[in-house]
């Protein structure tokens, strides 16, 4: 989730988002590293959406905060659509790193998803965006993966796990770490569609509010 800005004596259209992470895997060093990660991710592109007849240059600023002590009050009562909220441990009930709806501002990331690639949180950003996995997951001969395949993805062999396996096999899948974000993604998220106010600034998203308990293995 976030909050659109359009400047219009500089053609610039900025998504202002803060992600603050809490639990037993967080701490202060992730949080900007996923920040980082998901602002140099989107910005690579230097993508143009064109809005009212004129082109904005697309930039993320997103911020990365460390919550310790975060209440869950402090997520279901929040009302800023800067401000999203995501547990980190090292075990997921559903093995894999979630948020909770498509254009959300909350989730549940699983430390081994963040160490194993920097796509991981640009993936589930696009998620808090409103982007949800593309329906055909067999990509061979479609080039570089765009950042909302997710893994198990087909694709050509120099994108795989280990590109000497069959597609398919154990390693023949879409290692994450190829992901990026593409023109398409940028047009996916249909920014031209945001309702400004008279002040220029618009939401991306909606609010989930949930507070996620650590998951305890069974």
């Amino acid at each position: 989730m976030g909050e659109a800005s359009l400047d219009q004596v500089n053609n610039i259209l900025t998504i202002h988002s803060a992600v603050h992470i809490y639990g037993d895997c967080a701490d202060a060093s992730l949080a900007i590293t996923i920040a980082d990660d998901i602002a140099r991710i989107w910005n690579e592109p230097e993508a143009f959406v064109r809005i009212r007849h004129e082109d904005y240059v697309l930039k993320f600023q997103i911020e990365g905060i460390y919550a310790p002590d975060l209440k869950p009050e402090d997520i279901w009562y929040n009302d800023n659509p800067r401000l999203n909220f995501f547990r980190i441990e090292e075990y997921s009930n559903i093995d894999i790193s979630f948020v909770d709806a498509l254009g959300s501002n909350t989730g549940y990331f699983k430390i081994a998803n963040l160490r194993q690639t920097s796509t991981t949180s640009a993936h589930e950003y696009g998620h808090t965006l409103g982007l949800e996995h593309p329906t055909v997951l067999d990509i061979r001969g479609k080039g570089i993966p765009g950042i909302m395949y997710p893994r198990g993805t087909l694709c050509d062999p120099q994108f795989q796990y280990d590109p000497n396996v069959a597609a398919g096999q154990k390693g023949g899948t879409l290692d994450p770490q190829w992901r990026k974000v593409l023109p398409s993604d940028v047009d996916d998220l249909r920014l031209h569609r945001l309702l400004f106010n008279e002040n220029g600034m618009a939401v991306v998203g909606e609010f989930t509010s949930i507070y996620h308990e650590k998951h305890i293995p069974s």
